[in-house]
């Protein structure tokens, strides 16, 4: 089953190759989407793909990259679309 999961990451997340990390992370469990910085300090992330394979992105976002220091994730699931057909980072 495929989902489709929208979260937000607070903490130390921007300046610790997050983003870029995220994105080797989502290629490696096949999932499409993309993940960019907020002007807030946060980091937001969208991902589709197999259930399993989004649960464990979203996890590992729960800790992030070694120099990373995560203190939330929201997580909104929202509908699959299919609409991505990669995994970008976006620029603002």
């Amino acid at each position: 089953m495929k989902i489709r999961a929208h979260i937000y990451v607070s903490g130390k997340v921007q300046g610790v190759f997050f983003r870029s990390s995220t994105r080797d992370k989502a290629k490696e469990l096949a999932l499409t989407g993309w993940v960019r910085n907020l002007d807030d300090g946060r980091v937001e992330a969208v991902f589709e793909g197999e259930k399993g394979n989004v649960e464990i992105i979203v996890d590992w976002a729960g800790k992030g990259p070694e120099y990373a220091r995560v203190e939330k994730v929201e997580n909104v699931t929202e509908k699959y679309t299919g609409e991505f057909s990669g995994f970008v980072v976006l620029r603002y």
